[in-house]
């Protein structure tokens, strides 16, 4: 048995039982159903009670006319929908005054394939900005996704702030145009080494994990850390860095690959490479967060309060590399996408977490021989809790 389909099921059982329930569905919609039989059934009872079908003013009870208009109105807009189908609705709902918590299920699984949506298309937007050196597209629909997180956070009733999942499985995504982006980073870096005075152009916005090459990383870091204590560079200093940080003794950088970018090179600019290193890492990064975030909106087992609260976390290194890229090509930050102006109420949220009303807490029994305490004796504290 599927879950998210008896949810659907129950939703509009409950409603063709009984309509009044639809009062209590405003913040649900037509889109928010998976089976298009469902969304095409869903938006014919709404438009009924739009139009004052008698049903939904009557005090008797629910005529037939309700399922069978409901049916003529939604077969206008989908097939394969029968008055049979309907019944089988009806005997699909356990109680019709428990449709506000069918409707919050239905809302889950909405929300769940939502972000899935969304997230495949950053990934496909980063493999082919990856292709065309490219980083507009990607940026775009990481606001885009920025954006749709914010906006069901607040449908939802939750606060948009990122939370670390407590475990994380991260998964690189296989790279794309590694030889050219090999070919970059290892030109950058030997340009470094040729002419230690370009360090300047790119040590303010490029960083280590810029780079696809861990073994590149890594000699860059070594350049860096050269650079930050003033000590000169060239291709003795490299190797005794690279030595002092056991690079060579790990296997994380072998002799092969310093003697290669050591050899010289002719002129080249450093500012250049480097935003050409940046734009890999931007598309590079981006894939791997629509990946993370794709699993988790996979996982049904997590509530969307979390799920969204793991996506924006997600996107935290995007961001900082965002930051970075800009600051590398003097490009101003795009202004994030507004959120829908279409807002949940405040009333419409409550109904979609129906939560249970909290029962007030009962007071511990008073023991024996322990006379009870005066109010102005009590403590400011008790007396106003």
């Amino acid at each position: 048995m599927n879950p998210l389909l008896s949810a659907e099921q129950a939703v509009l059982g409950s409603v063709l039982l009984d309509p009044d329930q639809l009062a209590h569905l405003n913040w649900l919609a037509p889109d928010h159903f998976y089976r298009p039989l469902h969304r095409a059934l869903f938006a014919a009872l709404r438009k009924l009670r739009t139009e004052g079908h008698p049903a939904v003013a009557t005090k008797e009870p629910v005529p037939l006319s309700w399922v069978t208009d409901a049916v003529d109105e939604a077969s206008h807009h989908v097939r394969g929908l029968t008055a049979a189908y309907a019944h089988t609705l009806i005997s699909a709902c356990p109680r019709s005054e428990h449709a506000p918590v069918y409707g919050r299920m239905v809302l889950e699984g909405a929300i769940h394939r939502t972000v899935t949506e969304h997230a495949i298309r950053l990934h496909q937007a980063a493999r082919a900005d990856a292709l065309q050196g490219e980083v507009e597209g990607v940026l775009h629909h990481a606001d885009v996704l920025a954006g749709v997180l914010g906006d069901l956070a607040r449908r939802w009733g939750s606060e948009p702030r990122p939370v670390a999942p407590a475990s994380t499985a991260p998964v690189a995504p296989p790279p794309v145009r590694a030889e050219q982006v090999a070919e970059d980073e290892q030109f950058l870096l030997a340009v470094l080494v040729e002419r230690p005075k370009a360090m300047d152009e790119v040590v303010g916005w490029l960083r280590p994990g810029d780079f696809a090459d861990p073994a590149h990383g890594q000699i860059y870091r070594c350049l860096g850390a050269l650079h930050h204590r003033g000590e000169p560079i060239d291709r003795i200093t490299v190797l005794w860095e690279a030595q002092r940080r056991s690079l060579l003794a790990d296997g994380t950088v072998s002799s092969e690959q310093l003697n290669a970018i050591c050899d010289g090179v002719g002129a080249g600019s450093a500012e250049w490479l480097g935003e050409q290193v940046m734009r890999s890492s931007v598309t590079r990064t981006a894939a791997a967060s629509a990946r993370a975030i794709r699993a988790l909106a996979e996982n049904e087992s997590l509530a969307p309060g979390r799920l969204i609260s793991h996506a924006l976390h997600a996107l935290g290194p995007l961001d900082d590399v965002r930051t970075r890229w800009q600051a590398a090509n003097g490009h101003p930050s795009p202004t994030p996408l507004a959120p829908p102006t279409a807002e949940a109420p405040t009333a419409r949220v409550h109904a979609a977490l129906a939560r249970s009303t909290p029962r007030p807490a009962a007071r511990p029994p008073e023991r024996p021989g322990v006379a009870a305490q005066p109010s102005a004796a009590r403590s400011p504290s008790r007396a106003q809790g």
